[in-house]
């Protein structure tokens, strides 16, 4: 058996425009191949072209893809096979999954050649092989975590044991214990003549910890030299939260507790903490997106200072406009039919009530600052990656003015030097008095917070900087 092999790929697309050239790759039985390269280097359009499932706009213009020496089928054929041979893991995982089911029936489903309990049982075990108890099980995606959802697509790809197991940024949105229960899972597919394993990511070190070969579709930009956090005198408070408390809709223990929280103008601070522990809570309450049970919200920005809505339809012009979301799946927050520079211009319009010209002119220039060039501004968020409609939501949530930035692991689907492009500009608009509340995983983004803050089970603590600092630093000189 000779696993899956791509040769010669070249996919068009729209007007005949060459998207990959030449590209070839072979994934071998009982080896993980990594497919790795920036942010919007072709990542996932190499896998749907090696899945034989393109979008309709791309076609593969050359090339062949080859499954156990075989020509990879088309049309019908093609779908049976990646029903019957593939475990996908999309990069948007939650979009994969039913909304309206509960994600226990949905892995079982995936067990085609298991039938009534005994799938039922195999489905609940893989679950909880991925910290998803039988509570957990029981929900809809909806009412998961973006970890714990993330981890339900997973368990629906990995059943059954697949011949050809593809996993497109498995851990993008997964605290590292999480994370760590991927790479296990993974791991265990390694040796096994009858399975083969493709793993797209950035994340070098799971590169490191789990490739057998590694394919790169363009140069992996070196991690930008750090001159260490660059240090923003935090002003006056802008955002204060006192006693807010969030409850379960199904009853029991609250999804918050009553919890205070100050945000000062100009600083960083990090909210950490397991998948499932309330950071996305927390971020959309904040936003306006969640009801809130108690508490009180005060914004004190200039324009739009006072008492704060706890609703988003409550809240003033003035108000949306100072106060930003930017959520952990921007496929979800981005208009598919609006262009990037329409998507970044519109708030400007809108809220910051420029005229047209200098909306976009200035929507261009913050999507160039993100790396996105003329060419990215005019795509729609279906022709763009995961990091690219990321970097777009980011400067969508920006451009207005905003005094207070909550975002929601935005850097997870970016590699090491985007994202430092990213940080920076959030710096440089700090220096301006923007003050951001960031969840995330990652402690090279913690290490550049002012603050940080940890989750627990819906409860929140204060916690120095310095000991993530300290051991990040001592990383950095332990592995140049």
């Amino acid at each position: 058996m000779t696993g899956l092999r791509g040769e010669g790929i070249r996919v068009t697309g729209p007007s005949g425009r060459v998207v990959i050239d030449g590209f070839g790759t072979h994934a071998a039985p009982g080896r993980v191949l990594a497919l790795t390269g920036p942010s919007g280097s072709g990542k996932t359009t190499v896998l749907r072209a090696l899945l034989g499932c393109l979008p309709p706009e791309m076609r593969l213009a050359a090339g062949s893809v080859r499954w156990r020496g075989n020509p990879l089928p088309a049309g019908r054929a093609g779908r049976r096979w990646r029903l019957t041979q593939v475990g996908w893991l999309a990069q948007d995982p939650a979009s994969t999954l039913d909304p309206w089911r509960p994600v226990l029936d949905q892995v079982t489903e995936a067990l085609a050649d298991r039938t009534g309990a005994a799938a039922r049982d195999e489905a609940a075990a893989l679950l909880e092989r991925l910290d998803l108890a039988p509570a957990l099980q029981a929900r809809t995606p909806g009412r998961l975590s973006g970890g714990q959802a993330q981890r339900a697509a997973l368990a629906r790809a990995l059943a059954g044991d697949p011949p050809l197991l593809v996993l497109d940024e498995p851990t993008s949105s997964l605290d590292p214990e999480c994370a760590q229960l991927v790479a296990d899972a993974v791991r265990e597919r390694r040796g096994d003549l009858a399975l083969t394993t493709v793993l797209v990511t950035h994340d070098r070190r799971l590169v490191a910890e789990l490739a057998d070969d590694v394919t790169e579709l363009a140069p992996v930009p070196p991690r930008a030299a750090s001159n260490g956090h660059k240090k923003i005198a935090a002003g006056l408070p802008v955002l204060t939260v006192r006693g807010l408390r969030v409850d379960h809709p199904a009853g029991g223990s609250p999804l918050l507790a009553a919890t205070d929280l100050t945000l000062r103008a100009g600083e960083m601070v990090a909210l950490l903490g397991p998948s499932g522990s309330g950071k996305s809570t927390l971020l959309h309450t904040l936003a306006g997106l969640r009801p809130l049970a108690a508490g009180t919200l005060t914004l004190s920005a200039a324009g739009a200072a006072g008492p704060l809505p706890p609703r988003a339809s409550e809240r003033s012009r003035a108000q949306l406009r100072r106060i930003q979301f930017v959520g952990q799946n921007p496929r979800d927050e981005l208009n598919p039919a609006h262009r990037a520079v329409t998507a970044v211009a519109r708030p400007l319009r809108t809220l910051a009530g420029l005229r047209h010209a200098p909306a976009r002119v200035e929507a261009l220039g913050l999507l160039a600052a993100l790396g996105l060039d003329t060419d990215h501004a005019r795509r729609r968020p279906g022709r763009l990656s995961g990091g690219q409609r990321q970097r777009v939501a980011v400067a969508r949530a920006v451009a207005p003015g905003a005094a207070v930035l909550l975002a929601d692991e935005i850097t997870s689907a970016l590699d090491a030097a985007t994202a430092s492009e990213l940080l920076e500009l959030l710096d440089r608009l700090r220096a301006d008095g923007l003050a951001v509340l960031l969840a995330t995983h990652d402690p090279d983004v913690a290490a550049r917070a002012d603050r940080i803050l940890r989750m627990s089970a819906g409860a929140l603590h204060e916690q120095g900087s310095n000991t993530i600092r300290r051991r990040t630093n001592r990383a950095r000189r332990s592995h140049p």
